[in-house]
């Protein structure tokens, strides 16, 4: 399976609730995302992408005999991902959360690159600049910078009579948070102030206590137990810069470790959004080689989707 059907699998979901209306019983021609998303009908591509959906219970398609086209049609598991993702994407705290984690991680990786005071428009113009599926508007990063500038996580150049910032490099402060936070401003502030120590906790992404969730307790009613699924994120914060990563890729894997992070540690964590993180990190991780620590990894994502019923 490729690495491009689990990335595109949520916004699948999206393109097909919006052409079928958000109807259980309304059909889409999934060629149509597939050719948008640069996949190969001739490769069938196409149908490898709807099989996937289907395995992970998104959507339910169907091929007429005779005939190239693929129906697609979204599942009650599927609409209730679209929900959820939809209401995450309306946050303005999660959306908050995300233009100071992303920016912060930007910063830090054109830092590695001997960049200068980058432009932080040049941020906003990449596909970094997103939360599920949405583009961070200029006004969220320039209160993200603010965030990130008042606990002096960066620094930042602005030419005078100009209130957007224009210039910002990443702070010593900044690269710690980064390296042992996973770019959580929040979560870094907490650490740094509490010195404390519990016996039961969670670890964040990169393996690290975070302070408001260092007394864990089991809130979903749903059956999962998160456990596997924090532990398989904070593991993968402690093995990410082991596994010879370019940049880019490094900071996506622990972004989607984070992500589950988050979803293991919420109120009530969805069982197909769990599914889906987990999955993810296993085609990443499993793209990463085939080193002890990749292995184990892929292992951990194969016993916390077992736990699942899959």
């Amino acid at each position: 399976m490729s690495i491009k059907y689990v990335e595109l699998y949520e916004d699948l979901l999206e393109w097909v609730y919006e052409q079928a209306d958000g109807k259980l019983d309304e059909k889409a021609d999934v060629v149509f995302f597939a050719e948008a998303n640069g996949l190969h009908w001739e490769e069938e591509e196409d149908l490898e992408l709807a099989k996937y959906a289907e395995a992970m219970g998104g959507i339910t398609y169907a091929q007429p005999p005779d005939d190239s086209t693929i129906y697609v049609y979204l599942t009650p598991q599927g609409l209730t991902l679209v929900d959820r993702r939809h209401k995450r994407r309306a946050s303005p705290v999660e959306r908050a959360k995300a233009a100071r984690r992303t920016l912060l991680h930007w910063l830090w990786a054109r830092e590695e690159e001997g960049a200068h005071f980058p432009a932080v428009d040049d941020f906003t113009a990449t596909s970094n600049a997103s939360f599920e599926g949405s583009h961070l508007t200029p006004d969220e990063v320039e209160r993200a910078a603010d965030h990130l500038t008042k606990h002096r996580l960066i620094e930042r150049e602005e030419p005078a009579g100009h209130k957007r910032p224009i210039r910002a490099r990443i702070t010593e402060e900044g690269q710690d948070c980064v390296e042992h936070y996973d770019g959580d401003p929040g979560a870094y502030v907490k650490g740094r102030g509490m010195g404390s120590t519990y016996n039961n906790f969670m670890p964040n992404a990169r393996g690290v206590i975070i302070g408001g969730q260092r007394h864990f307790t089991q809130n979903n009613t749903d059956g999962v137990d998160p456990t596997l699924f924090a532990h398989l994120s904070g593991y993968i914060g402690q093995i990410s810069t082991t596994l010879g990563m370019a940049d880019a890729d490094r900071m996506d894997l622990e972004n989607t470790a984070q992500n589950l992070h988050d979803e293991a540690t919420s109120q009530s964590p969805e069982p197909g959004r769990l599914r889906l993180l987990v999955t993810q990190l296993r085609e990443k991780l499993l793209e990463a080689g085939t080193t002890i620590a990749a292995t184990m990894g892929v292992q951990m994502a194969d016993q916390a989707l077992a736990a699942l019923g899959q």
